[in-house]
């Protein structure tokens, strides 16, 4: 289990993230959502340990991450940001292939071979895997970059069982139906017994795929739950600035904010 204690993160004076808890459960999905600056790819990047927090602490299995050598996390949690940068002409199995360069792992190559082709096939990129990465889409090059996570962390698996996947916007470059896939890959992870956080913009799809949704707004959760329950025209006023129009709200009591269906305050 991921979990943030208290965490605050402050730079230049400014409190990025202030007194946050969260739990990473094995068997469910969290979905982070709130406005642009809230903190979400800030929690994000504390609790994949590529920042440390300036109070409070964020702990995997009970262990705080500050203590754990990088091989040891990265056999334990794989992490997607919203954007990778490559200083050379990698093909996609190579950057696949790139998910076993951990230390720990000890994948032979027949093995590790499979995983790649695994990978590779799950993101619908099989059929491209010689191309190089200049040459991609936006949304291809995501996904080449999450075939190489889903290499990490199934390699990782071998080590430790299911571990927790980290997946910040994974949606933002992707068409609809490769959008969906990734979330779906999400999903299955936790199901299978991993646990998956996943920051969103999509309301739509937050609700859809959430187990548990957080809310931040200004560094702080300012609500965190079922969708149905979190999820109500009060927040989406105070936390989005957004209003619904009238019999917006479908039966299900979930206010899905679709652009038709609602106007800026």
């Amino acid at each position: 289990m991921l979990e943030a204690h208290a965490l605050a993160v402050v730079r230049a004076g400014r409190r990025l993230l202030d007194a946050v808890d969260l739990a990473a459960r094995p068997g469910k999905t969290i979905v982070l959502v709130g406005p642009n600056g809230a903190g979400k790819s800030t929690l994000m990047k504390a609790l994949a340990g590529e920042i440390h927090a300036d109070e409070g602490r964020v702990t995997l299995d009970g262990a705080d991450i500050r203590r754990l050598k990088p091989a040891v996390l990265a056999g334990r949690r794989a992490v997607l940001p919203q954007a990778s940068a490559l200083a050379f002409p990698f093909n996609i199995r190579e950057i696949a292939g790139l998910g076993l360069s951990v230390p720990a792992f000890a994948i032979g190559r027949a093995a590790g071979e499979a995983m790649i082709d695994r990978a590779l096939a799950t993101v619908d990129l099989a059929d491209r895997a010689d191309r190089l990465y200049d040459q991609l889409s936006g949304g291809e090059r995501q996904r080449a970059q999450l075939a190489r996570v889903l290499v990490q962390l199934w390699a990782g698996e071998t080590l430790n069982g299911p571990g927790t996947l980290l997946l910040d916007e994974p949606t933002a470059a992707q068409d609809l139906a490769h959008g969906l896939l990734v979330l779906d890959l999400a999903a299955a992870h936790a199901a299978g017994g991993g646990a998956a956080i996943v920051v969103l913009h999509d309301l739509n799809l937050a609700a859809r795929y959430a187990d548990h949704i957080a809310v931040l707004s200004e560094g702080k959760i300012y609500a965190e739950g079922k969708p149905i329950e979190v999820l109500s025209e009060r927040l989406l006023a105070e936390v989005f600035a957004v209003a619904l129009t009238p019999n917006a709200v479908p039966a299900s009591g979930v206010p899905f904010a679709l652009p038709q269906l609602a106007r800026r305050l």
